[in-house]
């Protein structure tokens, strides 16, 4: 009986090291690298905390030094974030309320290359996309897909999750009046807001 305990175990013992191997190794030479973003890119994300859920249009322009992002709480009101490079952020709704609040946040939005120095942990299957997974200094954890190098999903160390079901990257071209902020892509009018 001794003998049939012991190989079992050291199978086992084997078998979950080769699963679980992905998740102890530490970037090394020769790993994949994550893809820096576009300098200008258009993508839908959901965000969940804790059941706080969030559908969120984030228009990225590293070319300008922007970030828009027009954020639908569910079952709640709609918000829209303008972020700039500098670290200042407007926070406002265009609703009855017309409400605005501002922020100045150490860092601007991200660079294209926030990610280097991630640590590589592996690859995961998420969604139904193989992911290459990434960690930046137990903060995020970084899920790419494979073959496209797209962003699929997000896990920060705060429980905050996001996943990103549309990404696109193109040329955005932007255009603030005095009264309303007008997208263009490819030429083709886009969004537009009027306050």
């Amino acid at each position: 009986m001794a003998s049939l305990t012991r190989p079992i175990s050291i199978s086992i013992s084997i078998l979950l090291l080769f699963f679980f191997s992905p998740l102890i190794k530490s970037s090394r030479e020769g790993d994949p690298t994550p893809a820096p973003w576009p300098h200008q890119f258009h993508a839908i994300l959901f965000m969940n905390y804790s059941g706080t859920l969030q559908k969120i249009d984030l228009w990225y322009d590293w070319t300008h030094g922007r970030n828009f992002n027009i954020i639908q709480h569910q079952l709640g009101k709609l918000m829209y974030d303008l972020e700039w490079n500098n670290g200042t952020s407007f926070f406002y709704t265009l609703d009855s309320n017309k409400e605005c609040s501002t922020a100045h946040l150490e860092v601007g939005i991200l660079r294209p290359n926030w990610l280097d120095g991630a640590n590589y942990l592996g690859q995961r299957h998420v969604d139904g996309f193989l992911c290459n997974v990434w960690e930046k200094v137990d903060f995020i954890w970084y899920y790419e897909d494979v073959i496209t190098k797209r962003p699929v999903y997000w896990v920060f160390y705060t429980g905050i999750y996001v996943c990103f079901p549309i990404w696109s990257p193109h040329s955005l071209s932007y255009y603030c009046h005095s009264t309303s902020l007008v997208v263009y892509i490819y030429g083709s009018l886009l969004y537009s807001i009027s306050v």
